[in-house]
């Protein structure tokens, strides 16, 4: 039996997080895989519920899994929170620390049918396929962080702090997942200015001696953002720090066509997380317009890396893709001859390919 940990969270989760739950019963079915769902609180809920982010509770649940899937934490509702106590520093990063989860995978990939959804040109996006590497619990995030008084009124200090051993296992990751892809390593920094990038350069390049056959090339974090827009075909894996990676992972979104496409992983520790790269989106939540399928996505990569299920992981990938082909999208997917579906119907209609049920 394999235990799952659900966390829908905030906003949208909870409409989005059954809609993969849904999913992968099917395919547990499928492939005679038995498993157990349990629930927990996290983020602004678990504020309102317990007065803590990420309860005790929830913290063992996940622990005592096998895998975790989350929907989304934070809302206007906690903005007004000290910034240590929000949901999303408050839960998120707390969760990855204490399950050691140092990488995080965002799968970037433009399914064919919708290029038309992308806000650029058909001949620059068309063929876009890329993995996002992010170190995950070290950096900025993670540095020690303070306020003192000054002359004139407040210094702000955020630590930015990377050691030798941390950059290491992050680039062996990108350069594994390079090996059984398109064999390039795109290593992403700001080298010419910041001291934490020179050592990330200089450990790169040197644990690239155990990877000659990997291209490796080095990319300063303003070059690769306009180069994401300019030709984004050219990248294979992208491999940088926490706050660069939570940046240029939200615009590599957009190649895709909506951000609701892009499912992540987050491992390293026995125990990974598997989340969409978007928000709660608040603004419509509890409305059925949310897009699923980055959840979904999500549980494909919790089948393909938690559970060794390729196959059934590659049915639900095609599952997805069939539902783009015969023209279902979310609000955010519109294009020309598309039909808007809801959250529920496009989870439905993913379902029902699963099942090999006709889609009317």
């Amino acid at each position: 039996m394999a235990k799952i940990a659900v966390l829908p969270g905030d906003g949208i989760g909870k409409e989005i997080v059954p809609q993969a739950i849904k999913v992968l019963k099917t395919v547990a079915s499928k492939y005679d895989l038995n498993l157990e769902f349990e629930e927990g609180y996290i983020g602004g809920e678990a504020i309102d519920k317990v007065g803590k982010a990420l309860p005790d509770e929830t913290l063992e649940l996940c622990k005592n899994s096998d895998a975790v899937l989350l929907g989304a934490v934070g809302g206007p509702k906690w903005d007004n929170l000290p910034a240590t106590q929000r949901p999303e520093v408050a839960s998120l990063l707390p969760l990855r620390k204490e399950l050691g989860l140092y990488a995080n995978l965002r799968v970037c990939s433009l399914y064919p049918e919708l290029v038309g959804a992308s806000t650029l040109k058909e001949e620059v996006v068309k063929g876009t396929d890329l993995v996002v590497v992010r170190e995950l619990t070290g950096g900025i995030y993670f540095g020690k962080k303070y306020r003192e008084k000054v002359e004139g009124g407040e210094k702000a200090v955020d630590t930015l702090e990377y050691t030798t051993f941390e950059i290491e296992r992050i680039a062996r990751t990108a350069f594994e997942i390079a090996s059984k892809r398109r064999g390039k390593v795109t290593s992403v920094d700001k080298a010419n200015v910041l001291e934490s990038s020179r050592l990330w350069r200089e450990t790169v390049t040197r644990l690239h001696e155990d990877y000659k056959d990997i291209t490796l090339e080095h990319m300063y974090v303003d070059n690769c953002a306009m180069q994401l827009i300019r030709e984004p075909k050219q990248f294979d894996v992208i491999l940088t720090t926490n706050m660069f990676g939570d940046i240029l992972t939200d615009q590599a979104s957009m190649l895709t066509g909506s951000i609701g496409m892009l499912p992540s992983a987050s491992l390293g520790g026995e125990v990974a997380l598997y989340e969409p790269a978007h928000g709660s989106a608040p603004d419509i939540a509890g409305q059925d317009k949310a897009n699923p399928l980055a959840t979904i996505l999500s549980a494909a990569m919790l089948l393909r890396y938690s559970l060794n299920c390729e196959e059934g992981a590659k049915e639900i990938e095609k599952a997805v893709s069939q539902v783009l082909k015969d023209g279902y999208g979310t609000g955010d997917l519109a294009q020309e001859g598309f039909k808007v579906v809801g959250c529920q119907e496009m989870g439905d209609r993913v379902n029902n390919y699963l099942l090999g049920e006709e889609n009317v």
